[in-house]
């Protein structure tokens, strides 16, 4: 009677896998026998993480804002992280479609509720000091939240409304992107000049958001779902995930930034401006936007009333 030992088994398991790239076991178990246990600090890099945050001015708030930001940023890449593989997954089930569509909203839903951390863990008088060193920088220029739209919905669903009838699936998307709600908050459509916010935001990411347009443009969200069995695409939970996703992303989401905003933007201590020039107000509430990532899933009058009485 052949009984094998857990070990045994292992040895057997580490060469069939060392073996099939043409590696030699002896050699990386040996590399085992020299190398340090790992440690929580070593796995988290929590050194390296603990010291990116450097304050431009003496206001302690201000590192309250700095983190949360980096917070926010976290979180964006774990949504990423999970629109990543639903995007490029070729056929996902419904089952496994809906289970990310939860998760992306659970951390949409996290990053909603973490808005009374700015709304009321920073004091007026501080914030009103340091945000005067950070002009130009605004949270506008975050390029994985604009990583998120572009694989969530169609461009088109991104575009400015007093242009979306000019532009199409075949429109250039270097011409699509100047089209893109967002410019509106830094680019004067009277004269075409974009403010230093816009100049250097593109400067920066634009030939990195052009390859990102182009590669979800077939497999963003909306089009994995089109793509679904007419079956799956009524699944009442799949229906329903999508659409909390998009009210989450589009309006819950905005707003509490918006209103966060509002408490020491409008406190009467500053400018009313904000850091990157733009108008605010009108970028911001989803009623002027009506950014949705997934119309055909709204009816006409949620359509009609979207962002209002919020």
């Amino acid at each position: 009677m052949n009984t094998k030992t857990n070990s045994e088994i292992l040895l057997e398991a580490l060469e069939q896998k060392f073996d099939a790239i043409d590696q030699k076991t002896e050699t990386h178990l040996e590399g085992l026998l020299w190398s340090k246990p790992i440690t929580y600090w070593d796995y988290i890099q929590t050194d390296a993480l603990l010291n990116l945050q450097i304050q431009r001015t003496v206001l302690p708030d201000e590192m309250v804002f700095i983190m949360y930001h980096q917070v926010n940023e976290l979180l964006f890449k774990m949504i990423l992280w999970e629109i990543n593989q639903l995007c490029h997954t070729e056929k996902p089930e419904t089952t496994f479609f809906t289970e990310k569509l939860r998760r992306i909203s659970r951390y949409f839903d996290m990053l909603t509720t973490s808005f009374d951390i700015m709304g009321d863990g920073m004091e007026v008088e501080q914030y009103m000091k340091f945000r005067n060193t950070l002009t130009p920088a605004s949270g506008f220029q975050s390029a994985q939240y604009r990583f998120i739209e572009f694989s969530s919905t169609d461009l088109i669903n991104l575009i400015d409304y007093r242009f979306r009838a000019n532009i199409d699936r075949e429109t250039p998307y270097s011409h699509a992107f100047e089209h893109l709600y967002w410019q509106a908050a830094g680019k004067d459509y009277h004269t075409g000049e974009k403010s230093f916010l816009i100049l250097e935001f593109e400067r920066k990411y634009r030939e990195e958001f052009l390859r990102y347009m182009e590669e979800y443009n077939t497999i963003n969200i909306w089009q994995k779902f089109k793509q679904l069995p007419e079956a799956d695409k009524k699944n009442s939970e799949l229906v329903k995930a999508m659409r909390h996703y998009d009210h989450t992303v589009n309006i819950t989401w905005v707003m509490g930034h918006l209103n966060a905003a509002k408490k020491y933007i409008d406190s009467g201590k500053g400018s009313g401006e904000a850091t990157g020039g733009s108008d605010w107000k009108k970028y911001m509430h989803p009623k002027y936007q009506r950014r949705i990532f997934f119309p055909e899933l709204w009816s006409d009058e949620e359509l009609k009333n979207w962002g209002e009485g919020v």
